[in-house]
């Protein structure tokens, strides 16, 4: 199995969410040919530019075939102040989210060989690879970690639209309602998990 990861937010924007997709390369590959299918979509696949619908449907397609989630969550105003009285940086918060939804994973997989796949768009790949680095090591054998671009990586766009999902609900935007009610069924079953972070340490 692999591991999938993207985030979506940062503290301005009010939230910051970090999403580690478990889903076969295959299983991903299908999902996006019968979404592209059906919706016609061409280019990246981003959950903050398509509709409730199409993301409803994607979500489904998810669902269906038997994929599963660790979403870690952290809301800017639950974040506990550094003892100046300052948040965490932005850096800080993302390898803190990272380090949580993948540690969640990592007791799960029952030893079985697992790759994680990490979007390398938001920090400058000198800091990525430190990153990747850590993951790694927490890894040992059992896996690898690797940096990929998410608009050639099926999975890390499914990550995409599902951080982006729990970042709509955490800022309380206008599509939240909406998006709460297609999370629920997977929120319910425990296809899709939250845990909030409050501490950066």
């Amino acid at each position: 199995m692999t591991i999938y990861c993207d985030e979506s937010g940062g503290l301005n924007a009010g939230a910051m969410t970090f999403s580690a997709v478990m889903l076969t390369p295959d299983a991903a590959g299908e999902i996006h040919e019968r979404f592209r299918g059906v919706t016609g979509l061409r280019g990246e696949l981003k959950g903050s530019r398509i509709s409730i619908v199409e993301r409803a449907y994607l979500l489904e397609l998810f669902d269906r075939a038997g994929g599963r989630a660790w979403v870690a969550v952290a809301e800017r105003d639950k974040l506990s102040q550094n003892p100046g009285g300052t948040l965490p940086s932005d850096l800080a918060l993302y390898a803190a989210l990272l380090n949580t939804a993948i540690g969640r994973w990592l007791p799960e997989t029952g030893g079985v060989c697992t790759d994680v796949v990490i979007d390398d768009g938001r920090y400058d790949p000198k800091i990525l690879a430190h990153i990747r680095e850590d993951i790694q090591a927490g890894l040992g054998q059992w896996g690898r970690a690797s940096l990929a671009d998410s608009r050639r990586s099926d999975g890390v766009q499914i990550a995409d639209v599902i951080a982006n999902s729990l970042f709509n609900i955490a800022v309380r935007s206008q599509r939240a309602n909406r998006i709460q009610r297609i999370l629920d069924p997977m929120l319910a079953s425990k296809a899709i998990r939250v845990v909030e972070l409050t501490q950066v340490d």
